[in-house]
């Protein structure tokens, strides 16, 4: 019998290693339902400090999962997060493989 090529190796594979993380996660699957979320609403939506937001934004930023556009100077800049296509795919894919492995 030989194995399809749509069908996974393993129950893991279609998992991103990027995205396992549960904060980076839960921010693009905040960004997912919106076209865009600001710093201190990603931070207020997922309870964290404003360092590991900035640590875990840039990740997915690194990654090309999502792109970040600031506007103003000093304490009245912002700092705006959008989700990329990539991102996007990222996502789906690895929230597909997620419910895969929850279905058994």
């Amino acid at each position: 019998m030989t194995e399809s090529a749509s069908v996974p190796a393993s129950a893991l594979e279609g998992l991103d290693p990027v995205l396992t993380a549960p904060k980076r996660l839960a921010a693009m699957a905040l960004l997912s339902r919106s076209a865009a979320a600001d710093f201190a609403a990603l931070r207020e939506h997922l309870g964290v400090s404003e360092s590991d937001l900035s640590k875990q934004m840039s990740a997915l930023a690194a990654a090309g999962y999502v792109s970040a556009r600031k506007s103003g100077h000093g304490r009245g800049s912002t700092t705006t997060y959008q989700s990329t296509r990539e991102g996007r795919r990222a996502y789906a894919r690895h929230r597909a493989a997620l419910e895969a492995i929850l279905k058994g």
